[in-house]
C-alpha cells in the first residue's frame, strides 16, 4: 500500500489521539477544579493544544463535557447507541429472567466504573449551571430509556412480582442503579463495585420477580 493510500487514515488516527488527549485533560482539571472554575485556555495549556484547537474540536466547554459524558458511558468513542451496542443487546437476547437481571447490573457496575468521576463533576456543575442541569437531565433520560428497554425484556421471560406492571418496575431499576447509590456505598461506605453488583443484582431479583424457587 503506498503512503499516500495510508496517509488519510494516520491524520484520521492523530486527530483522535488529540481528542482523546483534550478530554483526558479536561476530566482531571474539572475534577480537580471544578467545571465552572476551569476555562477552555486552561484546558488548551493542560492538554499541550492552542486553544483555537480546542474550540474547534468541541465547539463549546457544555459540548466537550458532554463528550466526556458520552464516551464514559460508552467505554469507546465509536458513535453506537447504548442500546444497540453488543453488550446491551446480549443482556436484552438472554432466555432467563434472573440472569438478564444479574447481566445487566454486570454491565452497570462496568459503566459506574467508568463514568461515575465524569457524573460527579456534571452533578456538582448542574445546579448551578443551566447548560449542564440540562446534560444532566439528558442522562438520566437516557438511563430510564435503557431501563425501559430492559424491564420490557424481562416481561417477556418472566411474569413480573405480584401487582407490580412495568412502569413500577421501570421505576425499581432506576431508583435501585442511582449513580448516586454507587457512588455513596462504594466512594462513602468502602463497598468493592463486585459486592455492589451483587446486592443490587440481589435486590432486583427479590423486587422484580416471583419468589426465588
Amino acid at each position: 500500500m503506498s503512503p499516500r493510500a495510508t496517509r488519510p487514515n494516520a491524520r484520521a488516527d492523530k486527530a483522535r489521539a488529540n481528542r482523546r488527549k483534550m478530554r483526558a485533560a479536561a476530566l482531571e482539571l474539572f475534577a480537580d477544579q471544578g467545571y465552572a472554575a476551569t476555562s477552555m485556555q486552561t484546558i488548551a495549556d493542560e492538554a499541550g493544544v492552542a486553544v483555537q484547537t480546542l474550540y474547534f474540536t468541541f465547539g463549546t466547554k457544555r459540548r466537550l463535557l458532554s463528550e466526556i459524558l458520552d464516551v464514559a458511558v460508552a467505554g469507546d468513542d465509536e458513535p453506537v447507541p447504548t442500546l444497540e451496542r453488543p453488550d446491551t443487546l446480549a443482556v436484552l437476547a438472554g432466555s432467563d429472567a434472573r440472569e438478564q437481571l444479574r447481566a445487566q447490573v454486570r454491565l452497570a457496575r462496568e459503566i459506574y466504573e467508568r463514568v461515575s468521576p465524569v457524573l460527579r463533576v456534571v452533578a456538582s456543575a448542574a445546579s448551578a449551571d443551566p447548560d449542564i442541569a440540562e446534560l444532566w437531565e439528558i442522562n438520566n433520560a437516557q438511563r430510564a430509556t435503557v431501563q425501559e428497554r430492559f424491564v420490557a425484556a424481562l416481561a417477556t421471560k418472566s411474569p413480573l412480582r405480584e401487582g407490580l406492571d412495568t412502569a413500577g418496575a421501570t421505576d425499581i431499576a432506576l431508583a435501585l442503579q442511582t449513580p448516586e447509590i454507587y457512588h455513596y456505598l462504594t466512594h462513602r461506605r468502602g463497598w468493592s463495585p463486585e459486592r455492589w453488583e451483587r446486592w443490587t443484582a440481589d435486590a432486583l431479583v427479590g423486587q422484580l420477580l416471583p419468589g426465588e424457587p
